[in-house]
């Protein structure tokens, strides 16, 4: 395909699969529970954190996560206390454990009492044309506060080489508008200009296929070309692309 045919292609696709349709599927799903800005960024946060493996799995514990929360994720970040934290005891998801999500619980109080929420943090650090060094500094100011090492594996690093598949997909979420009633269009300082693709295999493999991707692994440098690709079909809002990069991957068996 030319250029131009590869966009048209893709601009379908993305019309295809960015519809409501598509979240009765999808694990954003969650944060569609809520209406107050913030119980959506918190459980948008929590669910794109365990947003790896088997996507029935993936939304059963996060649907089993915000009931631990009282189904009230913001009162319970910021109110709960040593007995509300006791009941998340047994909670886990792959590798994430329960006292990973103590810890994410405190951490998040902090970052609302302390630094304007995530919506605070990632918009006055945000860099000139991309979110992956703000991502590197978010991740400084999550475990500012006394951790367990095993806990930082959760939260990803772009400048120590990762993707960031699953804050670049939280990140969208946030700042991509509503129009189309996927995602959600609260945080309004950003532009989706500097969002990146939540590149994970399903993603990476229709990305090659289709010539916008070389690079072998699916790491933070794949993620930079991939970025550099998009945005030459769409440089105001590339990461649309996402819908139809994935819905060939996982649909279609592209």
């Amino acid at each position: 395909m030319t250029k131009s045919e590869l966009k048209i292609f893709l601009d379908e696709k993305v019309f295809e699969y960015n519809k409501p349709e598509f979240i009765e599927t999808d694990p954003i799903q969650i944060p569609h529970l809520y209406t107050q800005k913030e119980d959506i960024e918190i459980s948008a946060f929590l669910t794109a954190t365990i947003a790896w493996g088997n996507r029935k799995s993936i939304i059963n514990n996060s649907h089993k996560l915000m009931e631990k929360m009282g189904q009230s994720p913001y009162d319970f970040v910021l109110n709960h206390t040593d007995d509300d934290l006791d009941n998340l005891s047994g909670f886990v998801h792959r590798t994430f454990n329960e006292n990973d999500l103590r810890y994410f619980i405190k951490s998040l109080k902090n970052i609302y009492l302390q630094h304007q929420g995530l919506e605070g943090i990632f918009t006055t650090l945000q860099d000139k044309n991309s979110l992956q060094p703000t991502i590197s500094k978010f991740k400084k100011i999550f475990f500012e506060l006394p951790y367990e090492q095993r806990t930082t594996k959760h939260v990803s690093d772009p400048l120590k080489g990762s993707a960031a598949k699953r804050i670049n997909m939280f990140l969208r979420w946030m700042v991509r508008d509503a129009i189309t009633n996927v995602d959600f269009g609260i945080w309004k300082g950003i532009p989706t200009s500097k969002l990146s693709c939540p590149l994970d295999v399903h993603s990476g493999n229709v990305a090659r296929k289709l010539g916008l991707l070389k690079r072998k692994q699916n790491d933070a440098k794949a993620l930079a070309e991939l970025d550099k690709s998009l945005r030459k079909l769409d440089p105001l809002d590339p990461v649309k692309y996402d819908f139809a990069l994935f819905g060939l991957g996982v649909f279609e068996k592209f």
